[in-house]
């Protein structure tokens, strides 16, 4: 479990896309990005599994976490986890944000299931449980 986080602008998005790019070249397994809107269809490479959470009503941690656990439960194959703006798909909620990590982080570590999320706040702003991730 990884999490990228810092302001609007600082190339969060941009290192997620790199990363991404680079599992497909070295995975054997599936990539799956999860974003909220569109902003990254032209930039992933088509390999990828690529999700709108905004088309499955996903507008919460627990939503997001059992839309996650849902995806993991009917495709074992899944190697790589990619969660782009994940706390403003969690409505810019920390607490909850803060608890999805930690659940996700327990629940991809049984399935060795790699996991990078970006979240847009400042470095210094993050909890100390997000700080164990960054």
């Amino acid at each position: 479990m990884q999490l990228i986080v810092g302001l609007k602008g600082t190339g969060k998005t941009k290192t997620l896309i790199q990363m991404v790019n680079t599992a497909l070249e070295t995975t054997g397994g599936n990539v799956v990005v999860l974003e909220k809107g569109e902003k990254l269809r032209y930039d992933i490479k088509y390999q990828a599994r690529l999700v709108n959470t905004d088309e499955y009503y996903v507008n919460d941690a627990q939503s997001l976490y059992g839309f996650v656990a849902g995806l993991l439960a009917s495709n074992h194959d899944i190697t790589e986890l990619f969660i782009d703006s994940a706390l403003k798909i969690c409505a810019e909620d920390l607490p909850a944000f803060e608890k999805l990590v930690e659940e996700l982080d327990l629940l991809t570590v049984k399935r060795e299931t790699n996991v990078v999320i970006t979240a847009s706040m400042p470095e210094e702003n993050a909890t100390d449980v997000l700080k164990k991730y960054l």
